[in-house]
């Protein structure tokens, strides 16, 4: 059975309200659940198809450092596979993604490889990638400045916090940009993470 689905959820009521812009403030534990529904493609993104999509996300960080330390990195690369072909829009063409720890020349990763690469490393073209999910991570919570939703797409803005097997944490700052695809689900078309500024 696929342990990490990825698919979120329209309820009845809300698609109607989500069809004008939104803007809300959010928390997201792990200890949220979320219904599973098909969802036409044409229905408007609501906070709680993002919400989830971002649950999601973190539940799938934490399987796979989980996974790195007890199975290893070949078992760990493939559910970091299955994550970036069932949550992110590398099928529809490039995705915006920022990784939180990259440096020129390799900052941005518009393609599947870069952004497999910055996970869980061992890829000669990005040398300075040492696996950042693999890093022994073991809770997550998200915290919504806000939601920005138009129609079929959404954008996120606001701090991811990580806490590793060692209980010390981090906090980073955190856009995802939200696109339905042609089978009525949610996928990461933007994805920026950077550390907050500290001033000197």
């Amino acid at each position: 059975m696929n342990r990490f689905t990825f698919s979120v959820p329209v309820f009845a009521g809300l698609a109607i309200a989500a069809a004008q812009p939104a803007l809300a403030h959010t928390s997201v534990t792990a200890t949220n659940t979320a219904e599973q529904k098909a969802t036409a493609v044409y229905a408007p993104i609501t906070v709680t198809e993002v919400e989830a999509a971002q649950q999601a996300w973190g539940t799938a960080l934490v399987a796979i450092a989980t996974e790195y330390d007890r199975n290893g990195r070949v078992a760990a690369t493939r559910i970091a596979e299955q994550v970036l072909d069932t949550a992110y829009g590398y099928n529809m063409g490039p995705v915006l993604f920022k990784p939180t720890l990259t440096t020129a020349p390799t900052t941005f990763r518009t393609t599947r490889e870069g952004a497999l690469a910055y996970f869980v490393g061992g890829n000669r073209a990005f040398p300075g990638d040492s696996g950042f999910a693999f890093k022994g991570w073991r809770s997550y919570k998200i915290d919504n400045a806000g939601i920005l939703i138009t129609g079929n797409s959404a954008i996120s803005m606001g701090n991811v916090t990580l806490t590793d097997s060692k209980g010390n944490v981090t906090v980073v700052d955190k856009t995802w940009g939200f696109v339905r695809d042609g089978e009525g689900k949610l996928r990461v078309v933007l994805h920026h993470s950077s550390l907050p500024y500290a001033a000197k």
